[in-house]
C-alpha cells in the first residue's frame, strides 16, 4: 500500500500544480516498479528452488530405475518358466515333476515430493512452458506406472490363489487346475509388459532430462 501526502506548500498556479502531479506520478511509478522487481525476484527464487529440488529428486529416481528393471526382467523370466511347466502339466498331467512355481511382484515407488511441492507453491507457473511440460511428462509417466504396478499387484494376488494350499511333495495339479494357473499367470505377464513399457519410457525421459545443462 502506498501513502500519498498532499503538498507541503500551497500551489501557485497551473505550473506548480503540474509539477506536483508529475512528481507524484513519477514517485508512484518508481514505487510500483520496485514492488514489481521484488515480487519478480521472489518468484524467480521460488522457481530456482523448485528446479533444484526437482533435479535432485529426478536424479535419485533415475539411479534407482536400472535395479527396478533388472528385478522386473528376472520376474518375467520366472513367469515364463512357470508357464512352460504348466504347459507340460496340461499336456501330461500323469508325469511326475519336481518343478516349483514362482509367482510374485512388488511395487517400486518413485519419489514425487518435490513435484507435489512445486505444484502446491505455484512454482511451475514461473517456469518457461517447455520446462514445466518436461517435468509434467516425467511425473505423469511415474503416475501411470504406479497405476500399472497396482494392477499388477492385484493380478498377482489373483494368481496366487491356486497355490495357497499347495505343499511341497504334493502331486501335480490336474489339467484343469494347471490351465487355470496358466491363465492367471499369463494375465500377470501381460500386466508386467505394460509395467516394463512404462519403465522404459521413464528411462528415456530421465536420460533426456539429465543430459541437459543444470538450470541456473
Amino acid at each position: 500500500m502506498f501513502d500519498i501526502h498532499p503538498p507541503h506548500s500551497p500551489i501557485h498556479g497551473w505550473r506548480d500544480f503540474f509539477i506536483q502531479l508529475i512528481t507524484i506520478t513519477i514517485g508512484l511509478l518508481i514505487a510500483l516498479a520496485l514492488e514489481g522487481l521484488v515480487e519478480w525476484l521472489g518468484h524467480r527464487h521460488t522457481m530456482h528452488q523448485a528446479q533444484a529440488s526437482l533435479y535432485v529428486e529426478i536424479k535419485a529416481n533415475a539411479g534407482k530405475l536400472p535395479r527396478v528393471l533388472d528385478g522386473l526382467h528376472a520376474q518375467q523370466k520366472a513367469l515364463q518358466r512357470d508357464v512352460s511347466f504348466l504347459k507340460s502339466v496340461i499336456a501330461h498331467p500323469e508325469v511326475p515333476t519336481h518343478e516349483s512355481i514362482d509367482v510374485s511382484f512388488s511395487m517400486q515407488t518413485f519419489q514425487n515430493v518435490s513435484w507435489n511441492t512445486a505444484q502446491a507453491t505455484g512454482a511451475l507457473a514461473f517456469m518457461p512452458y517447455n520446462v514445466a511440460q518436461q517435468y509434467s511428462d516425467i511425473y505423469t509417466e511415474q503416475r501411470d506406472l504406479e497405476a500399472a504396478e497396482l494392477q499388477a499387484v492385484r493380478d498377482t494376488t489373483m494368481s496366487l490363489g491356486p497355490f495357497l494350499n499347495v505343499a511341497e511333495g504334493d502331486p501335480n495339479p490336474t489339467r484343469e487346475e494347471a490351465t487355470l494357473m496358466k491363465r492367471q499367470i499369463e494375465i500377470l505377464q501381460g500386466q508386467l509388459l505394460l509395467v516394463d513399457s512404462y519403465l522404459q519410457d521413464m528411462d528415456r525421459l530421465y536420460k533426456k532430462f539429465l543430459a541437459q545443462p543444470v538450470a541456473k
